[in-house]
């Protein structure tokens, strides 16, 4: 640790202690500038760091979580604690809540990590040219990684993790929600890279909740930060993607909509409805949006409506959906853009599979959206033309995950075009470059 870092850390401040304001802007600046530096150094050792290790490195890391696991869940204890007397909201406090079940699976997650295939070094294409220059394309790490999350502390464990696996270094800011919380992981994970070898700023953790930690890293940190991961609010997400002057892997919101066609299985759309808004309502991938086929509206509409009525969860509807049960409220025009993450849907009828992509390119947000139907046709049309990161057919939204799909884990679901769509696992947390062998060749 340098002089500075030290000097900065040498006593608890204001902020630290009451989670007001705090580091001047200044001390802040110095200290957010020496995590950078830190940061690019480990990176270079992470960069040819061997798979075995690394894999090490993270199963220890889920071991340490395991064994610290009274400690982090008395962390948390505190922030729920703080969350609720604030007034956070149920939805937003299930993010912030860990049990011991979701610790477990959180060690588990860094296990299954671990388990994945290293991407670094591997080819993705090679070939000869006709004057014998031998050339391959090979998967390296992006170098140094920003996180910047809310409540979620689990994202700590989930972002440290795959970019270790990864080669990158990671700069974790987490929120001031979950700051006790994301501090315990950390720690823990730290003790198991460092017991296998690894720096221990492969995964750093920023100690301040000071919102001006966010500016410095969304500046870059001195050239030391090549690309920010939000994982938040839509303000949050928002406003990195405005002031970032790095590249960044994001998505707005998860505006998800399932569209049931006049085709559908009845039992098995209910099955599916009930998952994808119900399971979690949380979550990105849960279903904020219901469409259905006005053909099959007769036999499909009223036990769909019925059954996420019965369930507890508010359904906002237009006039159709209405008439079905008085306890449906009627939908604004806010509704059909509206990312409720509650128990909360909006409902409408569409003129078949045509009418549901028009609706969901004018509303949606790009993140996840399906289909369920029996017709062959109408699934291979909406997988075709619905122009989402991820697109289903009969399977629930909740599967919109990179632990679901063999992932092991994910930093985030990106939905823009550009380098990684869709969960960002490992691999996508991954550039390349050029190997070019020659024998003597020159140009003419």
């Amino acid at each position: 640790m340098s002089a500075a870092l030290s000097h900065l850390r040498a006593a608890p401040t204001a902020e630290d202690r009451s989670g007001g304001p705090a580091r001047a802007p200044e001390d802040v600046g110095a200290l957010m500038a020496e995590i950078g530096v830190r940061a690019r150094a480990a990176a270079r050792v992470l960069a040819t760091a061997p798979a075995a290790v690394k894999q090490a490195g993270l199963i220890a890391a889920a071991s340490a979580i395991r064994r610290e696991a009274e400690t982090i869940l008395a962390a948390n204890a505190e922030d729920v604690a703080a969350a609720k007397a604030s007034g956070m909201g149920a939805s937003m406090l299930d993010r912030l809540t860990l049990t011991a079940d979701r610790l477990e699976a959180t060690a588990r997650g860094v296990e299954e990590i671990a388990a994945l295939a290293d991407p670094v070094g591997t080819v993705t294409e090679s070939w000869e040219r006709p004057n014998g220059l031998k050339l391959e394309r090979v998967r390296t790490p992006l170098g140094v990684v920003g996180v910047i999350y809310e409540s979620r502390p689990n994202v700590t464990a989930d972002a440290g993790s795959l970019c270790l696996k990864a080669g990158n270094a990671v700069i974790l800011r987490g929120g001031s929600d979950s700051f006790h919380s994301s501090r315990a992981i950390h720690a823990a994970m730290v003790r198991g890279l460092v017991s296998a070898g690894l720096p221990a700023d492969a995964i750093q953790l920023v100690p301040t909740r000071d919102r001006a930690a966010v500016g410095e890293m969304l500046a870059g940190l001195g050239g030391n930060v090549d690309v920010i991961v939000p994982r938040g609010g839509k303000s949050l997400v928002a406003r990195v993607q405005s002031e970032a002057r790095v590249p960044v892997f994001a998505h707005l919101e998860g505006l998800v909509h399932i569209y049931i066609d006049k085709d559908a299985d009845l039992d098995k759309a209910i099955g599916i409805v009930r998952n994808a808004k119900l399971r979690r309502t949380s979550v990105c991938g849960a279903a904020e949006t219901l469409l259905i086929d006005r053909a099959g509206s007769d036999t499909l509409l009223a036990p769909l409506v019925t059954m996420l009525l019965d369930e507890g969860c508010a359904v906002r509807g237009d006039a159709a959906v209405q008439a079905v049960d008085p306890r449906v409220a009627a939908a604004s025009e806010e509704d059909w853009r509206t990312e409720y993450l509650d128990a909360v849907i909006a409902a409408k009828l569409v003129d078949g599979v045509k009418d549901a992509i028009d609706h969901i390119e004018t509303y949606g947000s790009h993140h996840t959206d399906a289909v369920v139907t029996e017709n062959q046709a109408v699934a291979e049309a909406f997988l075709a033309e619905v122009d989402s990161a991820i697109v289903m057919h009969n399977a629930s939204t909740q599967f919109a995950d990179g632990g679901e799909f063999g992932f092991g884990g994910e930093i985030g679901i990106a939905t823009g075009r550009m380098h990684a769509r869709g969960p960002v696992g490992a691999e996508q947390l991954t550039s390349f470059k050029y190997r070019v062998r020659g024998t003597g060749q020159i140009r003419p």
